[in-house]
């Protein structure tokens, strides 16, 4: 992700819904060496902010619904929370969450693309995202898996005006000439119950290393440390309450 600060239509933050936010935490913690700041008002229902020094790079909140699965959410910057709602209604979306006011922080929604996968978008007023963006232990890239690529090209490109750049075996989101994430096709290697999803990849300076701390922490390794060629050293995890996340090599996406 070459965007370094939040930019409208672009990722803004990243926030992990989890069955177990202390185990999650004290997970997160220890593999990147983030600090946290917990909303002490009541209705904020113990949502805490992960920070790099003093800057909010991601959260952690409990799961709210029987229906929702731990999963790391990605937050898409948007002028009008509610206009994009509606944009991504026009072209085949959904709302989850209807455009709500957050406190003086903001407002958001909650939507899913015409493939079904959830993302969030966030108006700022107050809270502007993250305070960091591929540095170490920030957001890197995000990444969609999909069984309609050709849907989601569409939808994507209409809502937020994203760029499509198609390669041989990958999909690149961009913006304003900067690209910030990707694109995979769920092929059969994708078990049928699998749900297409937005996964965060977190800038790291060392993948096999965090790898590896990441397993020694009870992590499962779904794609070892592997040099994408012409792309970055990265690997895929999932956290033992199961949702997915992905490290890359600070500053080497293209």
């Amino acid at each position: 992700m070459k965007i370094t600060t939040p930019v409208v239509n672009a990722p803004c933050w990243v926030e992990l819904g989890t069955s177990d936010p202390e185990a999650a935490r004290a997970f997160y913690l220890e593999l990147f060496g983030w600090k946290t700041r917990t909303d002490a008002r009541p209705e904020a229902a113990d949502y805490t902010q992960l920070l790099v020094g003093d800057a909010p790079v991601a959260a952690i909140s409990p799961i709210v619904s029987p229906r929702q699965r731990t999963a790391w959410l990605i937050g898409f910057a948007s002028a009008d929370a509610d206009a994009t709602a509606a944009a991504a209604v026009e072209n085949g979306g959904r709302v989850l969450k209807e455009p709500t006011d957050i406190y003086e922080e903001g407002r958001f929604a909650v939507l899913a693309d015409p493939g079904d996968a959830v993302f969030t978008v966030w108006q700022p007023k107050a809270f502007k995202g993250a305070g960091l963006l591929n540095e170490p232990g920030s957001l890197g890239w995000v990444e969609l898996a999909t069984r309609d690529t050709a849907g989601a090209k569409e939808f994507y490109s209409r809502v937020f005006g994203w760029s499509v750049t198609v390669g041989e075996t990958y999909t690149q989101w961009g913006l304003a000439g900067e690209d910030f994430g990707g694109m995979l096709d769920m092929t059969e290697q994708f078990p049928p119950d699998v749900p297409p999803y937005w996964m965060p990849y977190f800038a790291v300076a060392d993948v096999d290393l965090v790898a590896e701390r990441a397993a020694a922490l009870g992590a499962t390794v779904m794609l070892p440390p592997t040099e994408v060629p012409g792309g970055p050293r990265l690997a895929v995890l999932h956290d033992a309450q199961g949702a997915r996340f992905g490290i890359h090599v600070v500053g080497t996406e293209d």
